[in-house]
């Protein structure tokens, strides 16, 4: 394979993707990865007024069509209706990436059911409604990528007390296992990312508290918190040719926290 054929297994010219969670923090790093890459792209979020603000950013930075839609992604309707909109607008949906995500902090012994719910009904369930949903039309063609975002903590226990969050995504890993035998024969692979600590409207109190940053960068091997750059490659290879044999895996991209 020459260089001309190796570069041309990240191609996602023309390709339609889903960003769910776009509206900011990883979803809009994630959302600008594939758009800088030319692929056709449905920004999802609840929040649309600076969804819409996203995506004309996109599109006058990248010159490729970003379409906005207000979506809940625990609600089934909402989910039908933004990959029936990504269909209907692009003829195709080749990648989704499973990005809406929530946290609680809270004791456990003092967590509200309605908070540990919101956590699971968000990460948990809408990420597997949104792979379902999709895979319906990723298996029609047989060809399909879904990326779901999970973290460090579906993995490993911290200081930090956040039972739902670490519980929705020790599950959203081993979804991406399930998913990935069950849809490995219809050439639609499922696989996921897990950051570690990244700046983001999740993490902006964690990045102010001196005491919790140098925890964090002790647990660090490289030394340093991730910077968005980092997951943009690790996306385009999973959302493209590139990786069209692997499939049901997790990459940690962590500065080397799950090593430890």
């Amino acid at each position: 394979m020459d260089k001309t054929e190796t570069m041309a297994c990240y191609d996602i010219q023309g390709h339609t993707a889903i960003v769910t969670g776009a509206s900011s923090g990883l979803g809009v790093t994630f959302a600008e990865a594939l758009a800088e890459c030319g692929g056709n792209l449905v920004v999802a979020a609840r929040r649309y007024e600076k969804l819409t603000q996203v995506a004309e950013d996109l599109k006058d930075r990248c010159d490729v069509e970003v379409l906005p839609i207000k979506v809940d992604v625990s609600r089934e309707d909402d989910v039908n209706r933004m990959v029936n909109t990504a269909v209907d607008s692009f003829g195709s949906l080749e990648i989704l990436v499973n990005n809406a995500g929530v946290a609680s902090l809270s004791p456990s012994v003092e967590m509200p059911l309605e908070e540990w719910k919101k956590v699971i009904d968000i990460n948990l369930t809408g990420s597997f409604l949104c792979a379902r949903t999709a895979a319906r039309e990723m298996i029609k063609r047989k060809y399909g990528k879904i990326v779901n975002v999970a973290s460090i903590y579906g993995a490993v226990g911290d200081i930090f007390h956040a039972a739902p969050y670490y519980a929705s995504k020790g599950a959203v890993i081993n979804l991406t296992r399930a998913l990935a035998i069950e849809w490995a024969s219809y050439k639609v692979n499922v696989n996921a990312i897990a950051p570690g600590f990244f700046p983001s409207e999740m993490t902006q109190e964690i990045f102010k508290n001196e005491d919790a940053m140098r925890h964090i960068l002790s647990r660090t091997p490289l030394g340093r918190t991730g910077d968005p750059a980092d997951l943009k490659a690790v996306l385009v290879y999973l959302a493209s040719p590139a990786s069209n044999y692997v499939t049901g895996q997790t990459i940690y991209v962590d500065g080397g926290w799950t090593a430890l």
